[in-house]
């Protein structure tokens, strides 16, 4: 027998995750690394860049990639129907992922993309245009089609138990191998 250890007793509290309860799924999912990426676009009257933990392929063909933002986010609402280039960390960069978190450091070195722009320095980049948009909660999730990549050596920041960390170089990609 399968027990359902929702609470049954109040339908209204469907939905909802008490406060003690939501602290517990956060750091459940916090026990999962992740790697560091920075989301960056030009809005309406400035350049705008956030920092993601929540990244990943999609598709192949075509290659889609897909970011989710939080819908509390300064730049949430100007992101919508943008071109956007997903920034991948280097572990040396993480100053600069803090920078994008609300923590300002020294101003970025930005490089134009075709459409979007990019942080200079990073280890892989992503240059999107926008191909959809889903509600996901107290998030967006944003699809981006891939328009232009490319990526470099060296070791990728990681987060994983509210810490960074470093994922090294030999254990990153296979494409050596193929």
């Amino acid at each position: 027998m399968i027990s359902d250890s929702r609470n049954t007793a109040d339908p209204s509290a469907a939905g909802r995750t008490s406060a003690p309860r939501s602290h517990h799924f956060r750091g459940s999912l916090g026990r999962y690394a992740t790697g560091v990426a920075i989301v960056t676009f030009d809005g309406a009257t400035r350049r705008h860049g956030i920092t993601v933990n929540s990244f990943t392929s999609v598709s192949m063909e075509p290659p889609l990639v897909l970011v989710s933002i939080a819908r509390s986010a300064r730049a949430h609402d100007e992101l919508s129907g943008r071109a956007f280039t997903v920034n991948i960390l280097g572990a040396e960069q993480r100053q600069l992922a803090l920078h994008f978190a609300g923590r300002p450091g020294p101003e970025p070195l930005w490089v134009e993309g075709g459409s979007a722009p990019r942080l200079s320095g990073v280890l892989a980049w992503f240059e999107c245009r926008p191909w959809a948009a889903y509600p996901g909660g107290d998030h967006t999730l944003y699809v981006g089609e891939v328009a232009d990549f490319n990526y470099r050596s060296g070791d990728a920041l990681a987060f994983a138990n509210s810490s960074f960390t470093t994922i090294p170089e030999s254990q990153l990609g296979m494409e050596n191998l193929l």
